[in-house]
């Protein structure tokens, strides 16, 4: 999903920003409680499965910073709606405006863009833009229900090899990261395998030494991209430290590697 940036005529002008974004109501009654664990919204938005949806969704694509997603591929949001909240329009109308960009561009999408069409309707379209309405651009972090409804990118226990073989899944979620970002395994030949059910494409690769998400050492072995199936490597492990990581053009930067410890 991408997102283009407001105009800059639309930037000059806060009422024809109003009306270029297309509010769809004050956001305000759609604001968690101050435990967080409010789910519903008098619009019956749930700010739950919007988070969901987002980071399933959107999240390879556009960095939010609540959302934890780091994608490369359209704008940052926190970004390209920060000027417009800066502004200080009617108190809630700068959000109930972004609810209305994000549903907009995700009902018509530009067809020069990466988005792809009928990426979410109905609800989940509605879900998708309450979330992104209500986060971007806020500091601190989600709370509550809604700071637990995505699991932590690479936050699984630690990968154990088992009879030369080491399973490391690609997020189910749609997050730019592994299932687990550590592993362990014996000396000797391994057999990586990934399965990715996301429906974003991802590979894993092995390079010695603890690149981080930057690495430059030498691969040792690399898979083939996949969406919906399993991927594998084969290598011969010798005792030390190793980096695995995606080799999408901006997935190892955003988070998806981890660390493999051979002993």
């Amino acid at each position: 999903m991408a997102f283009t940036h407001p105009s800059s005529s639309v930037r000059r002008r806060p009422a024809a920003r109003l009306r270029a974004f297309g509010g769809c109501g004050a956001l305000a009654a759609l604001a968690l409680t101050a435990s967080g664990c409010s789910v519903k919204g008098a619009s019956d938005v749930n700010l739950i499965a919007g988070k969901q949806a987002f980071v399933a969704k959107c999240g390879s694509c556009h960095t939010l910073a609540r959302a934890s997603t780091k994608g490369t591929v359209g704008p940052n949001l926190d970004e390209a709606f920060a000027a417009s909240l800066a502004e200080g329009l009617v108190p809630g109308s700068a959000r109930s405006a972004i609810r209305g960009t994000v549903e907009g561009q995700i009902r018509v999408p530009n067809p020069e863009g990466a988005m792809p069409k009928d990426l979410a309707t109905g609800a989940t379209l509605r879900d998708i833009a309450a979330y992104v309405a209500q986060v971007a651009d806020a500091p601190g972090q989600d709370s509550g229900l809604l700071a637990s409804a995505v699991e932590a990118p690479g936050a699984g226990k630690p990968v154990v090899e088992q009879s030369g073989k080491l399973q490391i899944p690609a997020s189910p979620t749609g997050q730019l990261a592994y299932v687990s970002s550590k592993a362990t395994a014996k000396p000797g030949p391994a057999t990586i395998e990934m399965p990715n059910t996301s429906g974003v494409s991802h590979n894993i690769a092995i390079e010695p030494g603890a690149g981080g998400a930057s690495g430059s050492g030498p691969i040792l072995g690399a898979s083939t991209f996949t969406t919906k199936s399993t991927a594998t490597i084969s290598v011969t492990l010798k005792p030390g430290t190793y980096t695995f990581f995606c080799q999408a053009p901006g997935h190892r930067a955003a988070g998806m590697f981890g660390t493999l410890v051979v002993k």
